[in-house]
């Protein structure tokens, strides 16, 4: 089982997604963080199930429509180890961070 370590951003990322939603008056916001975590601990089983991007990459697609969000990770065999490095809404034209 690989191991997952969440970059310190993702707090801010989350952050951001729980504002949106507040915004928006959606009432099942804790739910939805529960599913994006849900869907990133299946990494530890899956490790190369995203879709890759630049560089070594990758992408988990979690959900769907307006409950729809990407993970950016990079998955680095030698220590098996997952990094989850941005979290955003599949509707975000990008990642805030680069």
């Amino acid at each position: 089982m690989s191991r997952i370590e969440l970059a310190p951003e993702i707090g801010g990322d989350i952050d951001r997604i729980l504002d949106h939603l507040a915004r928006h008056h959606v009432d099942d916001a804790p739910s939805r963080i529960r599913e994006i975590i849900q869907a990133i601990a299946v990494l530890e089983q899956n490790p190369l199930i995203g879709r890759p991007v630049h560089g070594e990459k990758r992408e988990l697609v979690i959900g769907r429509r307006a409950r729809g969000y990407v993970a950016l990770y990079r998955y680095l065999p030698e220590i098996d180890t997952i990094f989850v490095l941005a979290l955003r809404s599949q509707r975000e034209a990008g990642y805030t961070r680069t």
